[in-house]
């Protein structure tokens, strides 16, 4: 069932996204190499509490395994989504995707930035700038009376283009109430098909992209999914609602790449 959003939601939808930006923001000032993601995520956690919402990552269930156990999903290398924060430091030349959602008045956030660590190689740096690249190709197709599969073929064909492969088994949202809602929105698929795109549709596109070969698997955590060659993934999203002529982007990475400066993709 998909539900359209009516103006007031989607103010309330912008005002969480807006958090997420936010927290990423505070993450940016921190990430560097000998920094732990189990310390990024600490940190994003008080931040969002301290804005009066809560992390709707943390407990969120799992049908293969147990509740997720954090406040961000902090993927590095070649995790691909879903990484568990840990007591590993970060060192120079990772990269590491943080997904962050927020949960106020009722409304959820969601959005990802993958971030550079230190002194990342040339072809890891284009990966990211594609898959970024790739969200924004995506955003341009989100307008009243599009089809879902026009976002869908215009993340695709740029990340084939450069020959990196797209994860089939993961997929962007609707978001509202829920984190997750109706449809799904693929990283992959054909012009001109799926659900037609109405004002008031909220959706979170989210490429995830990897420098090698598509195939992926999950480890015994059940969360954490990596790449089956162990080249690197990157991630981005934005949650964004459906307009004529041009979508509303509901979140924001003008504060992170505020903090990231020259460093940014």
């Amino acid at each position: 069932m998909i539900f359209l959003k009516t103006e007031d939601e989607i103010e309330l939808l912008r005002e969480a996204n807006l958090l997420v930006g936010k927290t990423l923001a505070e993450l940016a000032k921190l990430i560097q190499p000998g920094v732990t993601t189990k310390q990024l995520d600490k940190v994003a956690e008080e931040f969002i509490r301290d804005h009066g919402a809560i992390p709707t990552f943390k407990g969120f269930p799992n049908p293969y395994g147990g509740p997720f156990p954090a406040s961000i999903c902090a993927s590095v290398n070649d995790v691909v989504v879903h990484g568990i924060p840990n007591d590993i430091p970060l060192k120079d030349g990772d990269i590491v995707s943080v997904d962050c959602g927020t949960k106020l008045n009722g409304f959820c956030g969601d959005s990802c930035y993958t971030f550079l660590v230190g002194e990342v190689s040339a072809e890891v740096k284009q990966l990211c700038k594609t898959t970024k690249e790739a969200l924004y190709k995506g955003i341009e197709q989100a307008v009243t009376g599009r089809r879902l599969g026009d976002i869908s073929y215009a993340i695709e064909s740029l990340c084939t283009e450069h020959s990196y492969g797209v994860v089939k088994e993961f997929v962007g949202h609707g978001v509202g109430k829920e984190m997750h809602e109706d449809p799904q929105v693929p990283n992959y698929g054909r012009r001109g098909t799926g659900p037609l795109l109405k004002k008031g549709l909220c959706i979170a596109i989210e490429p995830m992209i990897t420098l090698g070969s598509r195939q992926i698997y999950m480890e015994s955590d059940k969360w954490t999914i990596k790449t089956r060659d162990g080249k690197a993934a990157a991630h981005y999203e934005h949650s964004l609602a459906v307009r004529p002529g041009k979508a509303d982007i509901l979140s924001s990475f003008e504060e992170i790449e505020k903090v990231l400066g020259d460093k940014a993709i």
